[in-house]
């Protein structure tokens, strides 16, 4: 007969109170290494230290883990976004600030993609559209994910004059189509190891060229 007063042996796997945290935490950990394809369920359990049938009370599916490391990587853009419109002057005039918060939101989409190349892709890896997405896991502070965000920006632009009524429309996706192209070609191509002074200048002239082409 077994001592009751025995204490029981250490448990060698993960205990916590929030293993959807835990497993969310390592899939963005698999994600910022290297980006969506390396977000795999089973690998995530092993980190998190529990036996992979222990994740599907909280991810079904590998697809669900990868949805929601991606809305963890959305918020984010959101949140490098909504730094860079922090840095702008209020007292600016209207149509100087709103040129700013067009140039803020490229410049740190931009920025993003270089410094975070693996969850910048898995941000952008799903077909699911954001323009009207609304969940609060992908956005920033304001409550916007980073298309919703540019939207505001151009918004603001043409209230302030400097993009006429009859080319607002559709703008979002010119300017998102061109800084995205030169985001993928500094986060994981042949510009990824420019010095850093030419590729904040071939960013910013980007940027010049998006708001004049606009």
């Amino acid at each position: 007969m077994s001592d009751a007063s025995t204490p029981s042996p250490k448990r060698s796997t993960y205990r916590h109170g929030d293993l959807r945290n835990a497993l969310l935490d390592a899939g963005i950990a698999l994600a910022r290494q290297g980006g969506p394809d390396a977000v795999v369920l089973r690998e995530a359990t092993r980190q998190a230290g529990v036996v992979p049938n222990a994740a599907y009370r909280h991810f079904a599916s590998r697809e669900d883990l990868l949805l929601a490391v991606r809305a963890y990587a959305l918020s984010q853009v959101a949140h490098a976004m909504e730094a860079e419109l922090d840095r702008l002057d209020p007292s600016m005039d209207a149509l100087c600030y709103a040129r700013g918060s067009v140039r803020a939101i490229g410049t740190g989409y931009l920025r993003y993609a270089h410094a975070e190349p693996g969850l910048f892709k898995t941000a952008f890896s799903s077909h699911e559209q954001v323009e009207s997405d609304h969940d609060p896991a992908k956005a920033g502070a304001s409550g916007m994910n980073p298309f919703q965000l540019l939207s505001m920006a151009l918004d603001r632009l043409a209230a302030a004059g400097g993009l006429p009524p009859e080319r607002r429309l559709g703008a979002e996706y010119l300017a998102w189509s061109a800084v995205h192209g030169l985001a993928l070609l500094v986060s994981e191509g042949p510009l990824h190891h420019l010095p850093e002074p030419l590729r904040q200048a071939l960013g910013q002239r980007l940027l010049d060229m998006v708001e004049k082409g606009l």
